[in-house]
């Protein structure tokens, strides 16, 4: 009886006992994160860009310096992945901070360095038009000529970019493989600013070639100054903001030969002489049609030789063509036109027998807008983009 006893009150002791049991749960885990390229990277391929991911939270804070400069990116929807916007300089040394929290757990804290690799051959901006700080007509073109052969050159015209305070919609035309031309799908809104950026550093241009650097600056439009020229009845109207402000009587090309044909078409004024030399082409002194002269205030329209320029022959203007293809008026109106021309005003002739070919000079309005865009290297033209 005794010997059960114990059994019970053993038994109730293992069953009933003060002593507590506490179930041990899983903590939560902290985000993983990855950059690529990874940390500690001495050779990354800068027009790969720079991407950070994270697995188990959201991103809360990156921060990327390239050289003491910060590299923009854009954070994705989900808040887990964050692309550079641009291709990263190459030969740099690129510092990398990054913040992830998780839904419960403790926020993870990454923080390294990586180096893109040099470029062994580069690639650069030779020469951008307008010039910084120009101000332009509503028709300017924007072009962007480089110092080397582009290959890749969808990767190049992703890097460059338009903004202006009156976006507008706008596309790239490769005209060779040196030069990328911009036009408008409409004229310019007057009486703005316009940003060129070409994020070049680290863009792959061609085998082995990559951009060295960025190359930026800004612009003005100014006031919508159009003309038009009509050879037919010999007068120029000259409109400000929609409003005639000159009428001039005009002598345009005798048309006898090709040569002597003013072009019909959209032109842009492109440069200004006071006074310009013009020397007959293909011919020598002594030659039927040679003629050497010193021009004033002249307007070049195209690069075959037109200018609406100062001419004293007031018996023909206004009534007959007799110039050798430019646009001739009285001096003291042709010297109004002059000082009040921007680059890329546009001039419009009518009524000759010769179509301006949209690659003579600045002729890029002679191309519908789809056949314009079929230019770019994208296929398609870009967004418009505002500046602020």
């Amino acid at each position: 009886m005794r010997s059960a006893l114990l059994r019970l009150t053993v038994l109730l002791s293992l069953v009933c006992g003060c002593s507590p049991v506490t179930a041990r749960l899983p903590q939560p885990a902290a985000p993983v994160v990855t950059v690529s390229p990874a940390l500690g990277d001495n050779r990354a391929r800068p027009d790969k860009g720079l991407v950070i991911k994270v697995r188990g939270g959201k991103l809360s804070k990156v921060e990327v310096r390239a050289g003491g400069t910060a590299v923009p990116g854009r954070l994705d929807a989900t808040g887990t992945v964050w692309r550079s916007t641009w291709t990263l300089p190459p030969g740099v040394e690129h510092v990398v901070t990054v913040r992830a929290a998780g839904p419960d757990g403790p926020p993870a804290l990454t923080v390294g360095r990586f180096r893109t690799r040099p470029a062994e051959h580069t690639v650069k901006v030779a020469s951008v038009s307008p010039l910084p700080g120009e101000t332009v007509g509503v028709g300017t073109p924007i072009i962007v000529t480089f110092d080397s052969p582009v290959r890749a050159k969808a990767a190049v015209e992703r890097a460059l970019e338009v903004r202006s305070t009156k976006p507008v919609q706008g596309a790239w035309r490769w005209v060779s493989d040196t030069q990328a031309v911009y036009r408008t799908r409409h004229y310019w809104p007057a009486r703005q600013r316009v940003a060129v950026i070409a994020h070049l550093a680290g863009v792959r241009s061609a085998p082995g070639v990559y951009g060295s650097a960025d190359h930026a600056l800004t612009f003005a439009v100014g006031r919508k100054q159009t003309s038009t020229v009509d050879t037919v009845t010999h007068q120029m109207v000259v409109r400000r903001d929609g409003q005639v402000v000159q009428r001039m009587a005009i002598s345009a090309g005798m048309g006898t030969t090709r040569e002597y044909t003013t072009t019909s078409g959209i032109h842009l004024t492109m440069e200004k002489g006071d006074p310009v030399r013009m020397v007959s082409p293909g011919r020598k002194k002594g030659d039927d049609g040679f003629y050497d002269l010193l021009i004033d205030h002249a307007v070049r329209i195209s690069n075959s030789g037109e200018y609406v320029h100062a001419k004293n022959n007031v018996w023909a203007q206004g009534r007959r063509n007799v110039s050798h293809g430019c646009v001739n008026a009285r001096p003291d109106q042709a010297a109004w036109f002059y000082e009040t021309s921007l680059r890329g005003d546009p001039v419009t002739i009518t009524g000759t027998s010769r179509e301006l070919e949209w690659y003579n000079g600045w002729g890029y309005w002679q191309l519908p807008w789809e056949a314009w865009a079929e230019g770019s290297a994208l296929g398609r033209p870009g967004s418009p983009t505002a500046l602020r």
